[in-house]
């Protein structure tokens, strides 16, 4: 496999990724589109993973036996020579392993040691198994989401492991690399989904302060609880969304559907019947019709897309969102840049990019 050049916002920037699931690997999987040189280790003959799937891609593979002392030893040589390391395990098993920051980084006072948890590195919780649904249940998140008539509903792993845990170890990681070039020093990164969480909640907090948020379910003009807030069953089974926060845009959905006389603008005693007079109303066409009809009004009405949808929606199309490589549908990397694009780059060879690592090392630090 030929050594690929990385090219991007973060060209020459060295990542070792230690084998984990979920919201670490995305970290990387962002870090390699912005031209990071990504270095991953699994242990040997690991199988849950399919390594060629899209939230894999742009990354070296090399299986090293962390149990052993010689696989540890040469962790630690890759890690002198780069800029950042990826954690991913609870708390207290890089230590166990003689791969804390304290032993990675008196060999390169420059490394960048990345962690990410559900719990945090401390806490009464921290060695406590959990996943996602667990820590934004913790954190309060969980409990604003799902009908008020029905248990709160998980929302797949978006919440927890993206939001809450892959943004927050990015931002850290981009945020270290800057302040590194005044200090010359790296420094730990702790964290948790737990704590990318709370962060998510910080406008619900503020409205609850002042009397404009209740913790029932659905009743809160942000929660679908609204008729201008609300998602709608077509003809043909599909749906359709309302988002129509202010009152100009609530004006405009009235005036589409016809039903300026019989919806109020804003009276949550009235929600639930304007709800069901303008369900009604979606109901009589298809979503196709539907968008023909508000195409140019600006409502903030929208189809819900399905996932089969992606690849033939106009704006997606037309922007480039969604790519197909290898007969694998990829989302493209985000956000763009205007100077240093990121791209999609292709797996890379584990061996000759360690060869490079090891003849560039001094004209690196």
């Amino acid at each position: 496999m030929e050594l690929v050049t990385m090219t991007g916002l973060l060209s020459g920037v060295r990542v070792v990724e230690l084998g984990g699931l979920g919201p670490a690997a995305w970290t990387c999987t962002f870090l390699s589109d912005m031209g990071a040189e990504v270095l991953r280790v699994d242990q040997p003959g690991r199988t849950d993973l399919d390594f060629t799937e899209n939230w894999m891609r742009g990354r070296a593979r090399l299986e090293i036996d962390l149990k052993e002392s010689a696989g540890r030893e040469r962790i630690k040589d890759l890690v002198a020579r780069a800029d950042v390391i990826i954690d991913p395990f609870r708390p207290g098993v890089a230590e166990r392993l003689g791969l804390g920051p304290d032993e990675l980084t008196a060999d390169n006072g420059r490394l960048i040691y990345g962690r990410l948890t559900g719990w945090g590195q401390d806490g009464p919780y921290a060695r406590v198994a959990g996943h996602d649904g667990n820590f934004i249940a913790t954190a309060g998140v969980l409990s604003t989401i799902g009908p008020a008539d029905r248990p709160p509903i998980a929302p797949l792993y978006y919440a927890g492991d993206w939001a809450s845990g892959t943004m927050p170890l990015l931002a850290g990681v981009l945020a270290a690399l800057y302040e590194r070039e005044r200090s010359g020093r790296g420094q730990v990164i702790d964290a948790a989904m737990v704590d990318g969480a709370a962060m998510m909640l910080m406008q619900v907090l503020a409205l609850r302060d002042r009397g404009a948020w209740t913790d029932a379910r659905q009743s809160n003009q942000l929660d679908g609880a609204p008729w201008f807030h609300h998602t709608y069953r077509t003809l043909d089974d599909r749906y359709m969304i309302v988002a129509a926060i202010e009152h100009k845009f609530r004006r405009r959905v009235r005036e589409t559907l016809g039903l300026s006389e019989k919806v109020a603008l804003d009276e949550p005693d009235r929600w639930v019947a304007d709800g069901q007079r303008v369900a009604e109303v979606f109901a009589t066409r298809t979503q196709a019709e539907w968008e023909e009809i508000f195409a140019g009004v600006d409502a903030c009405v929208s189809p819900v897309r399905e996932l089969s949808d992606l690849e033939s929606e106009p704006h997606l199309l037309a922007r480039g969102v969604y790519q197909r490589i290898d007969g694998k549908l990829h989302p493209a990397p985000t956000p763009r840049f205007s100077r240093t694009p990121s791209s999609i780059h292709p797996q890379l060879d584990a061996e000759d990019l360690i060869g490079r690592w090891r003849t560039t090392l001094e004209d690196h630090r």
